[in-house]
């Protein structure tokens, strides 16, 4: 995942009790995390010890039907793309080449889940997140994916509803602190 306080991220597709306990029973790495469709309270009764719900870090899970759109990075803006592993990396840039805007996306099968979509402080309030999310659908779709899903903040949640996203349940964000 690239951050020392999320070193790995599980998502599971479906909100089963059982599933939940064995998938948490399997981590031996701390702060790893468990991402599930369902209220954390809910998540945070089945997790085993050294597990908590995070609520602070949980949010929703949104999907939408893709469509490509040719979207332009706004004026002053330069973006580009990196595939390694099967994941592809977005980057935004501003005039003076400092860091504006990223996102990153991973194809299965037909889907894509888009992650880790963020828009530096600075550069906050130009279009460049929707940027960003439309460039990343366009990729996908030149891909053949259909679909797309994510996880996102109460604050995401707001723009990609702009973009289309729908939200189809809770996100419990789980992480293991032994």
């Amino acid at each position: 995942m690239g951050a020392p306080n999320q070193v790995a991220r599980h998502v599971l597709p479906y909100a089963h009790e059982s599933a939940v306990r064995r998938a948490a029973s399997s981590v031996t790495v701390p702060h790893t995390w468990l991402k599930v469709p369902t209220d954390p309270q809910v998540a945070g009764e089945w997790l085993p010890r050294g597990w908590v719900a995070d609520r602070a870090e949980s949010g929703h899970l949104m999907a939408v039907d893709l469509r490509a759109t040719d979207p332009v990075a706004p004026s002053g803006y330069a973006a580009s793309v990196e595939t390694r592993d099967g994941v592809t990396y977005m980057l935004v840039r501003d005039a003076s080449g400092g860091h504006a805007a990223q996102g990153q996306m991973a194809l299965l099968g037909d889907a894509t889940v888009i992650d880790r979509v963020v828009t530096h402080e600075a550069h906050r309030r130009r279009g460049l997140g929707g940027f960003v999310m439309r460039s990343l659908v366009d990729l996908a779709v030149a891909d053949g994916a259909t679909l797309g899903v994510l996880g996102a903040t109460d604050e995401g949640r707001a723009l990609y509803e702009t973009l289309g996203w729908q939200t189809y349940a809770p996100l419990a964000a789980c992480v293991y602190r032994p």
